[in-house]
C-alpha cells in the first residue's frame, strides 16, 4: 500500500511511546489519523500535533484531520466506538495499528489476588484488546470491500523468553502467533502483520534495567520502528509477516526459511488443487515416443545432439514411473554434459557411453506405474531431476519422483536452480543475516532465487547483470545494490562502495569475474563457485586456469573458496523443494520466467543457444508439450 494522502489510520495507544511517533510519522504523508488511549491529556496533544502536520497537504477539509477518542481498549463497548468514529468521520480505514500495551513485572506466582488487577489485566491488554481490535478492522474493511494493512505491536519478548517479566512475554508470543495466523486475510485484500522490536528508549522501556539494555547493544531508535511499520504497509508481499527489529542483528524476517521448514506443515497433495490427466494418459499411452540424444562429444550442443525416436517400454518395470514431460529446464551446464564433462571419471572411452540422454529436469504428469508403486498415483504433477529430461516421456525409478502442486515452469525452476541457491547459500556459504552477499550473473535462472534467499535472510544484497531489462528485474525483486556491467565497471563500484569487501559471494561466471570476486571478499569471507559460464563453451571447451597466489589470499584474511555441484546433496533436494514451493505460494518467493518461448524437442538447441548468448533474463524453459499449455489455458 502506498502510503499518500487521504488515507486514514486508526492506532491504539497513541498517546504516547511508540504509538505517538507512529501518529506523527502517518501524518508526515498526510494520513488522518484517530488517537485512541486512555490518557485524554496525551491524548489530544498528540492530535492537535498531527492536525499541524496534516496542514502541509490539507486546508479547508471540513472535518478534523487527525480526532482523539479516549478508549479502555480492554472495554469492547470503548473500541466499537472508538472504530465507529473513526469510519463515520473518515469514510472508511486503511491502517489499523493495535500497539496499546503494558508491562507487568509483579510476581504473578506471588499475587495473592486474582489477578483481575495485575497480571490478568496485562493479558487483556496486550493480547485480548489486540484480538478484538484486529477483529473490528477486519469487519470495517470488509464492509466497504476496501484494501487495508494491520500492524500488531508484538515484542522481541514474543520471539524469545523475557524472565523479568513472563506474563508480558507470554501475552507478545500470542500477539505472534494469532498475528502470523491470519496470513490468509491477503485473499480478502487484508494484509495482517506483527512489528517485534527489541527496547525502544519510551517510558514502558526505560523501566528495563540499564544493565539489561546494554547486554543487548543499546536502545532501538524509535525511527528504526517506524521504518519497520512502514515497511510492513508498503509491502504487498508481506502478509502474516513478522518483523524483528534489533540493534545487534537490524531488521529481519523470523523465522527465516531454514527455520520455519523445521516445523512448517505443508499441504498434502490432496488438498492443493489437483490435476488429474488419468483418462487421456491411461488409456491413450503412445508406442512410442521423441527424446534428444548426445551423439558426438562436443560443447556446440546443436551439433552435439539430435533427435530420436524410442519405443515406449510397457508394462512399466516394477518399482518405476512413466511421466510424461510438460516444461524442461534449460542450464548452462548443458554444454558440459554434451561435452562429456561429467563423464571424466568413467574408466571407459568417453565415446563408447555415445549416444545418452540429454536434459537434468523436467515436470510432468506421471502416465503409468510400475508393480510394487503404491505411494504415486496416475494423473499427479511431479518433478524429476535425472538426466534424460529432453523427452517426451521417461521412465523413471519412483524414489526420484517428487510430487509437486502443478506442473509448472515456475517449478523448473526451482529444481536445479532454486535448489542449487538454496542449498549452496545454506551448507557451503554458512548464510546467516546481516551480512553483504554478492550475487553474479543475478538476472539469471538460479541467480534470482540467490538473491531473494539471501534477502529474506535479512542480508544486504549486491547484484550483477548486463542490462536495463535486467536490472530492473533484480530491483524487482528487492536487489539493495544493482551493478549493470554494461553501465558501470563491477570492480571500481565495489572498491568505493564496499571498502570492507563482502561476506559471501555467490559465483557462476568465472573468468575474470571469479578474480574480481575474491578481490573483493571481505576477511572471513566466502566465495561459493557453482559454474563458471564463460568458461563454458569455445573452440577447445572448458580451458582449465591457474591462480597463482591463491593460497596466500586465502590464508592472509581467513578467507574460503568452495565449490558446490548439486547432485552430491540429493538427500537435501525434497526438503529445500518444499521450503521453496511454501515461499512461492505465500507469496514470499517470485520466480522469473525467461519471456522468450521454446515449443516443442526441435526448439532445444535454440533455447540453450540463448542461454548462452547473455540474452536471457529468468530460467530458460522448453515446452515440451504445447498442447498442455493450450489446455490449461481453457481451465
Amino acid at each position: 500500500m502506498e502510503l499518500k494522502p487521504g488515507l486514514s489510520a486508526l492506532v491504539t495507544g497513541g498517546a504516547s511511546g511508540i504509538g505517538k511517533a507512529l501518529c506523527l510519522a502517518l501524518a508526515s504523508k498526510g494520513i488522518f489519523v484517530t488517537i485512541v488511549d486512555f490518557s485524554e491529556e496525551k491524548g489530544k496533544e498528540v492530535a492537535s500535533l498531527v492536525e499541524k502536520e496534516n496542514s502541509k497537504f490539507h486546508q479547508n477539509l471540513g472535518f478534523p484531520s487527525a480526532i482523539f477518542v479516549k478508549c479502555d481498549v480492554t472495554s469492547l463497548r470503548d473500541l466499537n466506538l472508538a472504530f465507529d468514529k473513526h469510519v463515520s468521520t473518515y469514510g472508511g480505514l486503511d491502517i489499523c495499528i493495535n500497539n496499546a500495551g503494558i508491562a507487568n513485572t509483579a510476581l504473578f506466582w506471588k499475587d495473592q489476588t486474582d489477578g483481575t488487577k495485575t497480571w490478568k489485566h496485562t493479558i487483556n491488554v496486550n493480547l485480548v484488546a489486540v484480538i478484538d481490535c484486529t477483529r473490528l478492522a477486519i469487519k470495517s474493511m470488509q464492509a466497504l470491500q476496501k484494501p487495508g494493512v494491520i500492524i500488531n505491536m508484538g515484542s522481541s519478548a514474543g520471539l524469545y523468553p523475557m524472565y523479568i517479566d513472563p506474563i508480558y512475554s507470554a501475552t507478545k508470543g500470542g500477539v505472534v502467533m494469532f498475528t502470523r495466523s491470519l496470513a490468509p486475510y491477503r485473499r480478502q485484500g487484508i494484509r495482517v502483520n506483527v512489528l517485534c522490536p527489541e527496547f525502544v528508549q519510551t517510558e514502558m522501556g526505560e523501566k528495563v534495567g540499564a544493565k539489561y539494555i546494554t547486554l543487548l547493544g543499546g536502545y532501538v531508535q524509535m525511527e528504526n520502528v517506524v521504518k519497520g511499520a512502514f515497511d510492513l504497509i508498503m509491502d504487498e508481499s508481506r502478509a502474516g509477516s513478522c518483523l524483528w527489529i534489533t540493534n545487534r542483528r537490524g531488521m529481519e524476517y523470523w523465522p527465516g526459511p531454514a527455520e520455519e521448514v523445521k516445523y512448517l506443515v505443508r499441504s498434502s497433495s490432496s488438498s492443493r488443487r489437483k490435476i488429474s490427466f488419468r483418462a487421456p494418459l491411461g488409456a491413450q499411452l503412445p508406442q512410442s515416443f521423441e527424446k534428444v540424444v548426445v551423439h558426438k562429444l562436443t560443447h556446440n550442443f546443436r551439433d552435439a545432439t539430435h533427435i530420436v525416436r524410442a519405443p515406449l517400454k510397457l508394462p512399466i518395470e516394477s518399482g518405476h514411473v512413466l511421466l510424461k514431460i510438460i516444461y524442461a529446464g534449460v542450464n548452462a551446464s548443458d554444454v558440459n554434459f554434451s561435452s562429456g564433462r561429467y563423464f571424466l571419471g568413467n574408466k571407459k572411452d568417453l565415446s563408447s557411453l555415445l549416444p545418452f540422454d540429454a536434459g537434468f529436469e523436467a515436470v510432468g504428469i506421471i502416465a503409468a506405474v510400475g508393480d510394487s508403486v503404491s505411494n504415486l498415483e496416475v494423473g499427479t504433477p511431479a518433478a524429476i531431476m535425472v538426466y534424460g529430461g529432453y523427452a517426451e516421456f521417461m521412465t523413471v525409478s519412483s524414489k526420484h519422483i517428487l510430487p509437486i502442486g502443478r506442473p509448472d515452469p515456475e517449478v523448473v525452476a526451482m529444481l536445479t536452480s532454486g535448489l542449487t541457491a538454496s542449498i549452496a547459500l545454506e551448507k557451503v556459504g554458512q548464510m546467516e543475516s546481516g551480512q553483504v552477499v554478492l550475487v553474479t550473473a543475478a538476472a539469471g535462472g538460479t541467480g534470482q532465487f540467490a538473491v531473494q534467499l539471501a534477502k529474506l535472510a535479512g542480508n544486504k544484497v549486491v547484484a550483477t547483470c548486463g542490462g536495463k531489462e535486467k536490472a530492473r528485474l533484480l530491483k524487482d525483486l528487492g536487489v539493495d545494490r544493482v551493478i549493470d556491467y554494461k553501465t558501470e565497471d563491477i570492480k571500481t563500484v565495489l572498491k568505493n562502495e564496499f571498502p570492507k569487501g563482502v561476506d559471501i559471494v555467490y559465483e557462476s561466471v568465472g573468468g575474470d569475474m571469479f578474480d574480481l570476486c575474491l578481490n573483493a571478499l571481505a576477511i572471513r569471507g566466502r566465495l561459493i563457485v557453482i559454474g563458471m559460464i564463460s568458461q563454458y563453451q569455445g573452440e577447445h571447451g572448458w580451458k582449465p586456469k591457474n591462480y597463482p597466489g591463491l593460497v596466500e589470499k586465502l590464508l592472509t584474511k581467513s578467507q574460503s573458496v568452495a565449490g558446490f555441484f548439486l547432485p552430491q546433496y540429493s538427500y537435501l533436494w525434497k526438503e529445500h523443494l518444499a521450503r521453496q514451493f511454501d515461499l512461492y505460494s505465500s507469496g514470499k518467493l517470485k520466480v522469473a520466467i525467461d519471456p522468450k518461448r521454446f515449443l516443442g524437442l526441435h526448439s532445444v538447441p535454440d533455447a540453450v543457444e540463448h542461454l548462452h548468448s547473455g540474452r536471457s533474463s529468468g530460467k530458460v524453459v522448453v515446452c515440451i508439450d504445447p498442447t498442455f499449455e493450450q489446455q490449461m489455458a481453457k481451465l
